[in-house]
């Protein structure tokens, strides 16, 4: 009987791994050797035109433990988010850089159209929304991820001067992302990429991110010398980056 099961919504091969079905969109493309890659939808193999389907059922067999290892990461981690959804209301609660944000309407701010307000009192963080108490969750939730942002654009752009001389790199641009699967990228032109959900998770984890997308700028790749230059400047990313990958970001449907 098998225990588990994951398709793909463009699944076009399917192959039994130990207990679980594995039904995979499989692709022909420009490239040297069969590729692997675990998505929000599952799994996608890639491999060269001459390569014959015999071998690439070969390599998912060999690849079985990472592949059932990655999709039940990805499904769990789909289904925290799910758990995690946001009801956008007065007085909802969200994950603001590790600590509790809570977010209430301030008719008085919409009245005299001024901007959103944080107020910080030890550990606990309320931010007054210019809304008026009619206001819709759509309203809530547009007006509490423009704030986010901002603070975002503000943050990542303090974090990135502070790190960038520790590493002896220089970044021209800053692009906000809000992908789901995505935490940053980088370009050999300077040009970052750091999705403003960041802003969820803790400070230290944050910086992780972006001194890990920092160092693409000295070596573009994952190597030993890549994740070198990550430690000189945070010895303990490796905490930092289980961490990470196993943050609970809420949606924000």
């Amino acid at each position: 009987m098998l225990l588990a099961a994951y398709s793909h919504p463009r699944a076009n091969r399917e192959i039994v791994l130990g207990d679980a079905r594995i039904a995979y969109e499989f692709r022909r493309a420009t490239r040297r050797s069969i590729g692997f890659v675990i998505r929000p939808e599952g799994l996608v193999v890639s491999a060269p035109k001459w390569v014959p389907l015999a071998e690439v059922d070969a390599a998912v067999r060999d690849k079985a433990r990472w592949i059932i290892e990655k999709l039940g990461e990805t499904h769990e981690r789909q289904q925290r988010r799910v758990s995690a959804q946001i009801d956008w209301k007065e007085g909802v609660t969200l994950p603001y850089l590790g600590e509790t944000l809570t977010v209430l309407l301030n008719p008085r701010l919409a009245i005299n159209r001024a901007a959103a307000e944080l107020h910080t009192d030890g550990g606990a963080h309320t931010l007054y929304l210019p809304l008026l108490s009619s206001a819709t969750p759509d309203q809530i939730r547009d007006t509490t991820q423009i704030w986010l942002t901002r603070q975002a654009r503000r943050l990542f752009t303090e974090r990135l001067t502070h790190y960038a001389p520790q590493l002896a790199v220089q970044w021209h641009k800053l692009t906000l992302s809000s992908a789901q699967t995505r935490w940053g990228s980088a370009s050999s032109d300077g040009s970052i990429r750091l999705n403003w959900r960041l802003m969820h998770v803790r400070l230290p984890v944050l910086d992780y991110v972006v001194v890990h997308e920092l160092s693409h700028l000295r070596v573009m790749n994952h190597s030993p010398r890549f994740w070198a230059t990550v430690g000189s400047v945070m010895p303990d990313y490796p905490a930092l980056r289980r961490e990470l990958k196993l943050a609970t970001v809420p949606g924000w449907a």
